[in-house]
């Protein structure tokens, strides 16, 4: 039996369609590692988490040429935490200051994904500290650093992120 708890709160025609593509990109992130494992290819994690982090690299250098201060996290918060993406993930909690910036997870469509395609919590949990290679990235790209607590893939109630100065 599962230990993960995911469940989306909110119904919003926009949100329901960015859930959908988030998704269909987890769908493909971990059937092509299952598809690789399958192969017998030995380093598949290994190759999957640097192209996440290329990914994240990328878009992190694109969200700091938004910021019109990219060493203040507050403005690092305002383009990387859309109102869309917010309510995406069912976010709260999210506090940032000129050196932080926190904040809570209680919904994963990445998580959602992966439980349809049938992975089990191991493997759920591996993906899902594979594709936060994405975050860190976009982290490392911004001169911040991701610490990453609870997880819903752990079966914790949320998922608990911290970027921070390095």
């Amino acid at each position: 039996m599962s230990k993960i708890t995911n469940n989306a709160n909110q119904v919003e025609e926009k949100i329901d369609i960015n859930r959908a593509q988030i998704e269909h990109r987890a769908t493909w992130m971990g059937l092509i590692y299952d598809e690789m494992c399958k192969a017998g290819v030995e380093n598949a994690e290994e190759i999957v988490r640097k192209a996440i982090k290329r990914t994240g690299n990328f878009h992190g250098l694109s969200f700091k040429s938004q910021c019109d201060d990219p060493d203040n996290c507050a403005d690092f918060r305002e383009v990387f935490l859309g109102d869309v993406g917010v309510k995406t993930f069912n976010m709260d909690n999210i506090n940032a200051d000129r050196d932080n910036v926190y904040v809570d997870f209680h919904y994963c469509a990445l998580v959602n994904a992966w439980k349809k395609q049938g992975f089990d919590d191991e493997t759920i949990e591996l993906l899902c500290d594979m594709a936060m290679d994405g975050d860190r990235g976009i982290a490392e790209s911004m001169g911040l650093e991701l610490d990453l607590g609870d997880t819903i893939a752990k079966g914790c109630e949320t998922c608990k992120l911290h970027f921070k100065k390095l």
